[in-house]
């Protein structure tokens, strides 16, 4: 088993660009593929070569709220099936700098993921979740939703962009099914 579909989710729009809720485009954006707009997936899709295997990217192009419509959409029509399905985006519940690796569980309250639960029917796909820090970690006096539609602090987009440099890095592995190798790599702090 290996990873043939890696979604990025986010909101499109130049507006919402820079926000913390856009974490899972970020890591997408940054792979070597051009994203073309596709209207039956409503996505931005590319394919590229990850350690020789093919692999679909994914960028949902509806509000993050209905991100399963497209990512339900390109598994029916590809076949592929939800534990080959790496959903990366943002986490409330992990500070910048912090990325981890999961199979199945609870969206934790991410509308995105209840989405793409209720599309493939399961949550037993892989999740790449990139911290972004909770309002009340990070002392801020802003409600949540404030909070991930707006730009991180210029100290905390650093450490998004370090987890996703390290979440990167473990990109191959999960492309050729090498998950304990790829969650003991991206979990150990140096």
């Amino acid at each position: 088993m290996s990873i043939r579909l890696i979604v990025g989710l986010g909101n499109p729009g130049p507006e919402y660009e820079q926000t913390r809720h856009n974490a899972g485009f970020w890591l997408v954006d940054q792979l070597p593929v051009s994203l073309q707009r596709d209207k039956n997936f409503n996505a931005l899709v590319g394919k590229t070569r990850i350690a020789g295997h093919e692999v679909w990217l994914l960028e949902p192009q509806t509000f993050m709220n209905r991100s399963g419509q497209s990512v339900g959409a390109i598994c029916r029509f590809y076949k592929i099936t939800p534990d080959q399905v790496l959903v990366v985006h943002d986490e409330l519940d992990m500070l910048p700098g912090v990325a981890k690796l999961k199979q199945g569980g609870s969206s934790g309250g991410h509308n995105g993921l209840k989405d793409i639960t209720a599309a493939l029917g399961t949550q037993d796909y892989w999740r790449l979740r990139i911290g972004i820090g909770h309002p009340r970690s990070l002392n801020l006096q802003q409600g949540v939703a404030d909070f991930v539609l707006h730009r991180p602090r210029k100290e905390e987009q650093s450490l998004i962009d370090e987890a996703i440099a390290k979440s990167l890095d473990v990109l191959p592995m999960l492309v050729e099914g090498k998950f304990p190798e790829a969650m003991m790599q991206l979990h150990t702090t140096k």
